[in-house]
Formats: C-alpha cells, structure tokens, sequence
C-alpha cells in the first residue's frame, strides 16, 4: 500500500534539528520529522528532588506536554496534572536521556527535559527524544564549563517509530499510519548499536519473531541517518 506521503517502506519523513533554538536555555533544539515540531529544552537547576539530596549527585528528568492545538483538535491543557499517557511519555524520556550520561557526578544539580509538541501528526515520543539528545549534549557542554565538573555526556540517544502498516513493515509512521497499524513499535538507541527501550504491541492481533526482526532492522537503519543528523546539528 502507497504510504500517505509517498516515502518507501524504509524512508524517515524529513528530519530538521535546530539547535540553540531557545537562547535562555543551557541547551535547546527545535525538532522535525514530517509535519511533527517539537521543542526541547534542557536547564540546568541548583537542586535536586528530596530523595536525591545529600548525596553529593545530581540528576535529570524529563517533561513532556503537547499544546492545546497541536493536533487538529484543540485539546485541554492538563491542568491538574499529566495524564496517565503523559506519564508514560515523561518516564521513557527521562529514562532514554539518563542512558546518555556516564554518571551524576555534577553535584546536586538537576538537569531539567522539556519537551513541548507544537505540532504533532505521530511520531511525537520519538522526535522528543532525538532532540532533546540534541539540547542535552549543550547543557552538558555549559555545565562542565561553568561549574568544572567533568562532561556526564557519553552517548548520543535517538528514537524512531517503526510498525506493520497494511502488512508491511514501515520506518517512522506518521498519525495517517500509526491509527491503522497492525504493530506499532518504538525503538531507542544509544549510539552506535545498544538499545535503550524497544516498545512493541500488536495493535490488532499477534506478531512473530521474523516481524520483530525486521521492524529492528528497519529502525536500526534509520537510526544510522538520525545519529549523524545529530552529529551534523551539533557540528561534530
């Protein structure tokens, strides 16, 4: 079946990464892949959460929230707090972001993750990622400068959505793609070649080991183009 925008199977939509989007922010990137923007941001604060403290470490965590008119409904602001999915998001994030850093010996200072979608036809976890790897490099970068601790950076981390559309798999579904899925998967990795998380379900039904294989293969592929889209942001 043709794909919504004409890409081949294997095709990432066109990826835009603007570093130093946010000037106030130790580190920023405003991320596209396809018609799905999203701004990251990482600050750096002078604390950590209560649990943290005491201990001489720091930490980071991550927020994520989509816009009232990110998508083609205007959708209410979650004023009492993140929803069940937003959680889950916020968790991945932080989770792929902290599998970036080689330790937390930055003092007790936290490393702040917002990820606010301005726009968002799917994909919008895994675009929240890739730049934020992005915005966090920079605010390693200003922290190991400023404050004389060594650089926590090790890895560089990207994510990328594959699934089984129509019978056939797929690299980085748009919103037309994902609500029709048959499987839909999320893949985070560190660079080069270690996963962070593969979230996989069967939307509608089962899949085989032969289909996982070939969706990681799918995404490893693609996870090569965004490693060095990043490389190229941070001119590495």
């Amino acid at each position: 079946m043709p794909r919504p925008d004409g890409r081949a199977p294997g095709a990432l939509r066109p990826i835009t990464l603007e570093r130093g989007a946010n000037p106030y922010a130790e580190g920023s990137c405003l991320v596209r892949f396809g018609a799905t923007l999203v701004l990251c941001t990482a600050s750096v604060l002078e604390s950590v959460p209560a649990w943290r403290r005491g201990r001489g470490i720091g930490w980071l965590t991550a927020e994520y929230a989509m816009l009232p008119r990110a998508t083609s409904e205007r959708t209410a602001r979650e004023r009492a707090g993140p929803g069940g999915r937003t959680q889950e998001i916020q968790r991945l994030i932080g989770r792929s972001l902290r599998g970036a850093l080689t330790n937390f010996a930055f003092g007790e200072r936290t490393i702040q993750i917002d990820c606010d979608v301005l726009q968002a036809d799917g994909g919008t976890r895994t675009a929240a990622i890739t730049g934020a790897a992005v915005a966090l490099r920079d605010a390693c970068t200003w922290l190991a400068t400023t404050h004389g601790v060594a650089d926590p950076f090790g890895w560089l981390v990207a994510a990328v959505s594959v699934g089984i559309v129509a019978g056939e798999p797929v690299l980085d579904l748009c919103y037309a793609e994902d609500k029709v899925a048959d499987v839909d998967a999320n893949v985070v990795v560190l660079e080069p070649d270690r996963y962070v998380e593969v979230q996989a379900t069967g939307e509608a039904g089962h899949f085989g080991r032969r289909d996982l294989d070939r969706l990681l293969a799918l995404a490893d592929a693609g996870m090569a183009e965004l490693f060095t889209l990043q490389r190229r942001s941070l001119g590495a």
